[in-house]
């Protein structure tokens, strides 16, 4: 099951990545995948990151067979911004992390958030916002013209 999903986000996650987009448009388009995707399943990023912190050849064949390659892809659209002048001079890797943060850590801690801050982080008026915020993070922290990529 939770193959499946790695599978399938995979899948459509290398559709955005290799269209023939500026590197923005690729970055926003498959951040607001991913931000979607997690978002449609709530108890994926828990059981996912449970299963990340077992280790062991599961999460080692996982990892090759669809984080791999989807890594490699968007490294490569990071690094072609930089090199085009679209995005900040940054480090591709880190990037890539920070990016994959800000939608992960929001489903993952949606437990604590319920309680601490009081709201369901999965009502969908809550989910537009956290993912217009995630997408406005994004413009402003990586892109050198933030303004040009509004939508």
């Amino acid at each position: 099951m939770l193959e499946d999903h790695l599978r399938e986000f995979s899948e459509r996650g290398l559709r955005v990545l290799t269209a023939d987009e500026s590197p923005s448009v690729t970055i926003l388009c498959y951040v607001s995948l991913h931000f979607d995707f997690i978002s449609a399943r709530p108890y994926y990023p828990v059981l996912f990151q449970r299963l990340m912190m077992t280790g062991g050849p599961l999460v080692g064949r996982l990892a090759r067979k669809y984080f791999l390659p989807l890594g490699k892809r968007f490294l490569r659209v990071i690094e072609r911004g930089v090199r085009s002048g679209e995005f900040r001079p940054v480090n591709s890797r880190h990037t890539a992390i920070s990016l994959v943060a800000l939608t992960v850590f929001y489903s993952s801690s949606a437990p604590i958030v319920r309680r601490v801050g009081g709201f369901d982080p999965f009502q969908p008026a809550h989910l537009a916002r956290r993912k217009r915020e995630v997408l406005n993070f994004i413009r402003h922290g990586l892109f050198r013209r933030p303004e040009e990529c509004e939508a």
